[in-house]
């Protein structure tokens, strides 16, 4: 190992720092360690929010240490890119919603990681980009796949086979993020939002997500069978009855997760 690469402040929001400054570069040894704090994270029933950033002013992530490159040569499938595919899957699957807090730049893996968060907020100084093609490769982490679920098949095709870098502002008129922010404001924001899903029923927002995650990969019969299973699971528990008294008593709902 090469000391702490990710750092993790725990509690019902919690936050997930890639802490390998100043690029924060994807290294077998982060990921590693990411996918030990996912493993804790996803088993946590209380859970309502994860927040993915970055330590530095230069870099959300910049992606994968090019110096590692000769080292894969012929055998990509058999190490790091297997692994990391494999990560963000797990950053992708996480049953509670997550928002990555784009403080810096973001490219090639580091945008890749990313795409796996249902939510991007990047501060307006913050460029993101998968230029893997200027390096003579190609994004290998989900780029190809995440990328033309969120911004459609053209723009990524665009952005991927020209290795184009966008502005924050750019990422936000074509989907990519959500949210913009000042400079330095992009986990503030990313915690505000936390916060506001954080109050709305847990149970709900679970599954609301899955079923959201299925619509790209389903026809619409099979989404609205999926749709309609979790809208069962729901109606079964007791936050959907307090949900409901707390409108007609025009108070806050205390969701329990029960």
């Amino acid at each position: 190992m090469s000391g702490t690469l990710i750092s993790v402040v725990p509690g019902p929001i919690t936050t997930i720092r890639l802490d390998n400054p100043p690029l924060n570069l994807v290294t077998v040894d982060l990921i590693r360690q990411l996918d030990t704090a996912l493993a804790d994270i996803e088993a946590d029933p209380h859970l309502r929010c994860v927040i993915v950033t970055g330590t530095g002013e230069r870099a959300f992530c910049a992606g994968s240490d090019v110096k590692e490159f000769e080292s894969l040569r012929g055998r990509v499938g058999e190490g790091k890119l297997l692994l990391e595919k494999a990560v963000y899957r797990r950053l992708a699957r996480l049953p509670m919603p997550t928002v990555a807090a784009i403080q810096a730049d973001a490219l090639g893996g580091g945008l890749e990681l990313a795409l796996c968060c249902d939510l991007r907020v990047a501060d307006e100084t913050a460029k993101l980009g998968l230029p893997e093609v200027r390096l003579g490769v190609m994004p290998g982490s989900g780029g190809t796949q995440r990328l033309p679920r969120i911004v459609g098949p053209a723009k990524a095709k665009e952005l991927i086979l020209m290795g184009e870098i966008i502005t924050a502002s750019e990422a936000a008129e074509i989907g990519l993020v959500n949210r913009v922010a000042a400079p330095g404001g992009s986990l503030g924001v990313a915690m505000s939002m936390a916060e506001t899903i954080a109050t709305r029923g847990p149970q709900a927002v679970r599954e609301a997500k899955r079923a959201l995650d299925t619509a790209g990969d389903t026809t619409l019969d099979e989404g609205l069978a999926v749709e309609l299973d979790a809208s069962e699971r729901i109606f079964s528990t007791d936050d959907m009855l307090e949900g409901a008294r707390a409108f007609f008593e025009k108070r806050p709902p205390e969701f329990t997760g029960e």
